[in-house]
């Protein structure tokens, strides 16, 4: 069997502009993750939004089984081509994994129908990730929660449609919750929404934050059913 053909997509602004965040990612976190989740056998890519169609070209988009999403200052300059191109493989099969503050990215919006809008705070604190579904094979090897620090808070009320398998869900030090892991089907699409991940912080050097990012990769790839047939059909049975 061939690997799973993953890429790793990020605006790539905040690494370039913000010597902080440089001093976090200094090779961008497409870069880091990357890195980190290819002890697992995928074939990875990455693509950047100053490339001439985001990096995702039709050719691109055809050769992923799974897209990865990270955005958060440039929302706005995402070609709704690019959008609606994504929009279509994901329909057609492809998944798409949406990290953190991907909630108010374009595409996560168009396939959910809502704002995806939230409460948030920079404050540097405590974070336990609670696995909810420990059936679900995104918390494989993950154990009962993961403790992050210091991350930024997301809190509810989240503006998203009742997920169809909740599987993580947040506890902040300021009293917030949140629905942070979210997996929904769209067409013959797998999406999973996951909250950890501010620019500012090393998230995504955590074995285990990589270890779920993975594990949904392997999630969000797997075995689709028969492709529907739509519009004026004749009868499958004559009597």
């Amino acid at each position: 069997m061939r690997p799973v053909r993953v890429m790793i997509w990020n605006e790539f602004i905040h690494e370039r502009t913000d010597s902080k965040i440089a001093s976090v990612y200094p090779h961008g976190i497409h870069h880091t993750i990357a890195q980190g989740i290819g002890e697992y056998g995928f074939q990875i890519g990455t693509a950047t939004l100053e490339q001439p169609e985001h990096g995702l070209t039709e050719e691109v988009l055809r050769a992923t089984d799974v897209l990865i999403w990270w955005g958060h200052l440039a929302h706005d300059q995402v070609s709704d081509e690019v959008v609606t191109r994504i929009q279509r493989r994901v329909l057609e099969g492809m998944g798409l994994i949406v990290l953190h503050s991907g909630h108010r990215s374009k595409i996560f919006q168009r396939l959910m129908g809502t704002s995806c809008d939230l409460k948030w705070r920079e404050d540097a604190k405590r974070e336990l990730l609670w696995v909810v579904n420990p059936a679900h094979p995104i918390t494989q090897g993950i154990g009962e929660f993961i403790d992050l620090r210091p991350e930024e808070m997301y809190g509810e009320f989240f503006d998203i449609p009742a997920p169809d398998e909740l599987v993580f869900i947040s506890w902040f030090e300021g009293g917030e919750v949140f629905r942070s892991g979210c997996a929904y089907t769209r067409g013959l699409g797998k999406i999973f929404y996951f909250r950890p991940g501010h620019e500012a912080y090393p998230t995504y050097y955590h074995k285990q934050i990589l270890l779920v990012i993975a594990n949904a990769v392997r999630w969000a790839a797997s075995a689709h059913g028969t492709a529907p047939t739509f519009g004026n059909t004749a009868p499958f049975v004559t009597f």
